[in-house]
């Protein structure tokens, strides 16, 4: 039978009801002869609560002792999984990420997995238990604890998947799939039936929430057949395919947004070679993603320069930004939080023309004024006003035929 490695998320084990549940769903799939790897989350709020308790300790936690804390959250829900499998008589051997010897860099509370060793879990395997693994976690080459980031445990789920050349990884959430845009926000979202692994990747880098980007670019890397379903029913979920299996792929396929992000700019910055790269390295050696980018020529060997930064790293880039256009002479810097970014993504793009001018002309009709604007391949990003973000994801996904069956 298959090797499968399932994903479940942290509301999908939020109370010990839940955790019952995923036991006899996770029973079942054994029952049917296969191999069984569980890649598990904290309980819905636990992370937070954690951070919460680290900040009333100390003002700026030290982020190795905080990656001890937050290593718990995942350690606890493992072992009352594998507990109460034992209890349904299933064989069953928790472990955490060093224990499953996930090896990662050393960049505490972010990092990035640089090695998975398999024999301990295939020798499980061999013995035909149920392996349950803690996500989010692993160790670096000094053995010190290190957790991914949010969302690590997608992370770590097609990291071991891929590891193990498992049959498919499975991500249970509490969302049935990939819907053309929030359903939250869009009552008139479908849900994909499958989406390839490129228009994931645009779509989770431009907000959407169901996977983890980094999860995406392992399963893009390695091949790994992922598939999303939601852990409370029985619905049919989305298949990530790698490259493009429908010959009539619609030219968009779905709508995102995100309004974790922030903008700065740099006004009369000196137009000369080098300039960018002093402005961008400090904030690149604190850690801070740049997204978009945009540079205005002035008259006289001036510029203006935007980028876009997460939000919780908005007054640090700020701060920066304001050292260094002081060091460079730059004239003014200025800041905004209340943006979204709004893109449309679809592999059809690659083969059509128009769609920036749909998309520009559908946000116009709108009265909606596009900030910056960036484009790849098969996406195109606009920032906009973050009051008028939702209103921008319903115009553009029934402009595009999403609403229609």
């Amino acid at each position: 039978m298959a090797l499968i490695v399932q994903k479940f998320g942290g509301t999908s084990v939020a109370n010990t009801k839940r955790i019952q549940n995923v036991a006899k769903r996770i029973a079942k799939d054994f029952d049917q002869g296969n191999d069984m790897v569980v890649i598990l989350s904290a309980m819905a709020g636990v992370t937070d609560n954690l951070i919460g308790l680290a900040n009333q300790v100390a003002e700026a936690p030290d982020r190795r002792e905080l990656d001890v804390l937050l290593a718990t959250g995942e350690q606890t829900t493992a072992a009352l999984l594998a507990m109460t499998l034992k209890t349904m008589k299933y064989p069953a051997t928790s472990l955490l990420g060093f224990q499953a010897e996930v090896v990662t860099d050393c960049n505490y509370c972010n990092a990035r997995i640089v090695d998975i060793g398999t024999d301990r879990i295939k020798e499980l395997l061999e013995k035909r238990n149920i392996v349950v693994v803690a996500g989010f976690q692993g160790r670096d080459s000094e053995g010190n604890i290190t957790t991914l980031g949010r969302g690590g445990s997608d992370t770590s789920a097609v990291a071991i998947a891929a590891a193990l050349r498992a049959n498919r990884c499975e991500i249970y959430t509490d969302v049935d799939g990939v819907y053309t845009a929030d359903p939250n926000v869009c009552s008139k979202a479908r849900k994909l039936k499958n989406i390839s692994c490129e228009e994931m990747l645009e779509m989770a880098s431009a907000g959407a929430k169901v996977l983890h980007i980094r999860s995406v670019e392992f399963a893009l890397k390695h091949n790994v057949l992922v598939y999303v379903r939601s852990s409370f029913n029985e619905e049919e979920g989305t298949m990530l395919v790698n490259g493009d299996h429908d010959m009539e792929r619609p030219v968009v396929s779905g709508v995102t947004y995100n309004k974790n992000e922030a903008r700065i700019t740099l006004k009369k910055v000196p137009d000369q070679p080098g300039i960018a790269a002093k402005i961008f390295s400090p904030i690149a050696e604190a850690k801070i993603n740049v997204d978009m980018i945009i540079q205005n020529t002035r008259a006289g060997g001036q510029t203006d320069l935007t980028f876009t930064v997460p939000k919780p790293d908005f007054k640090d880039a700020l701060e920066i930004g304001r050292k260094v256009a002081e060091e460079i002479g730059a004239e003014e810097v200025m800041g905004d939080e209340n943006i979204a970014k709004v893109s449309v993504t679809g592999i059809g793009m690659k083969s059509h023309s128009g769609v920036a001018t749909k998309m520009f002309s559908t946000l116009a009709s709108e009265n909606i004024n596009i900030m910056m604007i960036s484009t790849s391949e098969i996406r195109i990003s606009c920032v906009v006003e973050e009051k008028k973000a939702e209103l921008a994801v319903r115009s553009l996904h029934t402009a595009f035929g999403l609403d229609e069956e």
